[in-house]
């Protein structure tokens, strides 16, 4: 009797979110594939389709007809600015959003709840918005502008301009990213590298820092792609001007203004590889810093 009861319940070595049903097995959470079949139909609805059709748009050029379109000089500058740009706005941020987060989290000060959401406002405010702010800001008759320019320092309609709104619109996503990773962060293990007698600089770089660079990588892809895409706040203060301040995505819809669909399709489809490929590499050295620290 007791063997049969045995036989009947569930091995010591079976997994508990399965139970045996009529020879079969069933997961404690019911409709997994219902849930998957409709996350793929909705990933492939939002994602697939439009970039699908962005490749397939590109088929109507020639090898030829791509070549030239992608390879321009004008668009090979505009190639140079945005990922350059974008490159340098995301390492600023890198450096300065951790140091925010730092602020926000190790720190008690006056007004910090106002600071910690002033964080988020790029998020809010809209992308025009903050192209014009910026631009009235630094412009030569601006608040900032008009004590810069009488030492040679002009910041508006310029690189430079446009690595600053790159930095205003990715600076949330480093914040963001960092922040709970800090708040979790195990302070006896700093109070332990302290009592051995490490500096502070030791500490940071030998039990912070590695714990928190996954996230800190995280931001610093998600504050460089979307610097990658940005168009609203970038094309008030770059100035736009061919082979100096014209951004990738002003090539795209100078093209679909001129009906140029195919020529618009193969920039973006170039801007669409190469931004692959970076989100791939980056993600590829946070799972090496995974491993590392889990080893």
């Amino acid at each position: 009797m007791s063997g049969a009861v045995s036989s009947a319940l569930p091995s010591a070595g079976a997994p508990l979110s399965r139970v045996n049903r009529a020879g079969g097995a069933r997961r404690v959470l019911p409709g997994f594939h219902i849930t998957l079949g409709f996350s793929i139909f909705y990933l492939c609805l939002i994602v697939l389709i439009p970039l699908s059709a962005l490749v397939f748009k590109t088929f109507a050029l020639s090898w030829e007809q791509f070549w030239v379109a992608v390879t321009s000089p004008r668009v090979m500058a505009s190639y140079r600015l945005t990922f350059g740009a974008s490159l340098i706005a995301a390492l600023v941020n890198a450096v300065f959003g951790l140091l925010v987060a730092w602020v926000l989290v190790r720190y008690k000060f006056p007004g910090k709840r106002i600071v910690d959401a002033l964080v988020d406002l790029p998020f809010a405010l809209p992308t025009a918005v903050a192209g014009i702010s910026l631009t009235a800001l630094l412009a030569g008759n601006g608040w900032i502008g008009q004590l810069l320019e009488p030492h040679g320092i002009k910041l508006a309609f310029t690189p430079a301009g446009i690595v600053i709104a790159l930095i205003f619109i990715g600076l949330p996503f480093v914040v963001r990213t960092v922040q709970p990773v800090l708040e979790d962060a195990e302070k006896e293990l700093e109070e332990a590298a302290t009592s051995l007698g490490a500096t502070r600089l030791q500490t940071f770089t030998k039990v912070i820092f590695p714990s928190i660079a996954p996230a800190l990588l995280t931001g610093f892809a998600m504050a460089f792609a979307r610097a990658i895409g940005e168009y609203g706040s970038v094309i008030f203060i770059a100035g736009n001007m061919p082979m100096i301040s014209e951004i990738t995505p002003l090539i795209i819809i100078g093209k679909l203004e001129q009906y140029d669909f195919a020529g618009a399709t193969a920039v973006a489809l170039v801007m669409l590889v190469i931004s692959f490929v970076l989100l791939l590499v980056i993600n590829g050295l946070q799972a090496w810093q995974r491993r590392r620290a889990g080893a």
